[in-house]
């Protein structure tokens, strides 16, 4: 989110510094994730669809914003199948709930002017059930009850990553101020409206026209030295997951596990892969409103954590096994993943299975942006450095 806002906010004449703790950008969240391009279809648990539509513009320009942002095509680091929904037993809707909510979020996909723009064109998309024998081929696990092909896709984030580091070193007008801790914001003056200083790990930096905190970590303890006080529930939560390179072509589809403490996997072309199982993966959830330093005991590379992983994805998929098999290196990475909203993914009537409470919100020249999914953030971006630019 502060990448994309900084590129097109320096292609207007902006001079902007990026703060960043850091040693290089795209180094947490952005670059560690599954890349999944939100459509709307994992949220069958918010069947009023305002997740949806929430989600839905912001994932359809997703391509053309990255290329307008990097300068390239985003082809090549595009998952070349439509994911697969795999409904558990346990899961917080049945089949059936998670079918009708399906065919509804297709519909609102057809209808938008963008759909041709995703990652791969939507405009005449479907959902489809598995029959008992496409379901048999995948799993033979009784805690697999259906399966659905929606028309989904992902982006390997680390390519995404690298290019978006090309991009910055190219703009004159970025500066990137990298292992710098925020601590505060503050107007110079009597006026949000005015100037605003930053405080840091550094000392004071500033005046600034408009400061932008796009943290996902403790965001809102700088919030609130601006003048922005928390409300509502929300979720700070650390999470892990696998990033494999295997030694040769592995052809897997992508599949979600669906929908709750579940897991999935991304191949993303034959070699580079995503697996991630949720109750392994989540190392910290806290609902403070600065979480918690993740102490580096915390994430280490666990070969334990790995195993078990692969374990829990292979008793429900045994064709994972193919990529453990097959790998050249295994990464176990992460980063803070927020959230407006608290509960167990568990539980139904959590308000994690809701995703449509995020933005912008303006106090006088800062901003804080909860920028919602990794696949929201450019359009965002465009949409916030549109306003200052008027």
């Amino acid at each position: 989110m502060g990448c994309s806002t900084a590129i097109f906010l320096a292609r207007k004449g902006f001079h902007v510094s990026i703060f960043d703790k850091e040693k290089h950008p795209f180094s947490a969240a952005s670059r560690w994730n599954e890349g999944k391009i939100h459509l709307g279809f994992i949220y069958s648990a918010d069947p009023s669809l305002r997740t949806a539509s929430h989600v839905i513009p912001g994932g359809l320009n997703f391509r053309p914003l990255i290329e307008e942002l990097v300068g390239t095509s985003l082809a090549p680091a595009i998952t070349s199948e439509d994911d697969l929904y795999l409904c558990h037993r346990d899961s917080v809707t049945s089949a059936s709930e998670m079918m009708t909510y399906m065919e509804k979020v297709v519909e609102r996909v057809r209808a938008h002017p963008d759909a041709k723009r995703y990652l791969a064109d939507v405009s005449d998309c479907r959902v489809q059930r598995l029959n008992s024998s496409q379901l048999a081929n995948l799993t033979s696990s009784p805690d697999i009850v259906a399966g659905l092909r929606a028309p989904e896709r992902s982006v390997e984030t680390n390519w995404v990553a690298e290019k978006f580091i090309s991009a910055l070193a190219e703009e004159k007008l970025i500066e990137l101020l990298m292992e710098v801790r925020i601590t505060a914001a503050h107007p110079t003056g009597d006026s949000a409206e005015g100037t605003w200083s930053i405080e840091t790990s550094e000392g004071t930096f500033g005046p600034y026209d408009y400061v932008i905190n796009s943290l996902w970590q403790g965001r809102m303890a700088i919030d609130q030295t601006a003048g922005i006080e928390p409300t509502g529930t929300w979720s700070n939560r650390y999470r892990q997951s696998l990033f494999v390179r295997t030694r040769t072509t592995v052809n897997t589809p992508c599949a979600v596990i669906a929908t709750g403490p579940f897991g999935d996997i991304k191949n993303y072309n034959g070699r580079d892969f995503y697996l991630s199982w949720y109750p392994d993966g989540l190392r910290v959830d806290s609902s403070d409103v600065l979480p918690p330093d993740i102490k580096e005991s915390a994430v280490s590379d666990s070969q334990a954590l790995k195993d078990s992983i692969f374990q829990n994805l292979e008793s429900l998929l045994p064709w994972a096994a193919q990529v453990r098999e097959q790998a050249e290196y295994i990464y176990l990475e992460g980063g803070w993943v927020f959230a407006a909203g608290q509960g167990l993914l568990s539980d139904p009537k959590s308000t994690l299975h809701r995703r449509s409470d995020y933005g912008i919100t303006r106090h006088g020249r800062y901003f804080s942006v909860d920028t919602g999914k990794y696949s929201t953030a450019p359009f965002l971006a465009k949409s916030l450095a549109h306003s200052l630019a008027e």
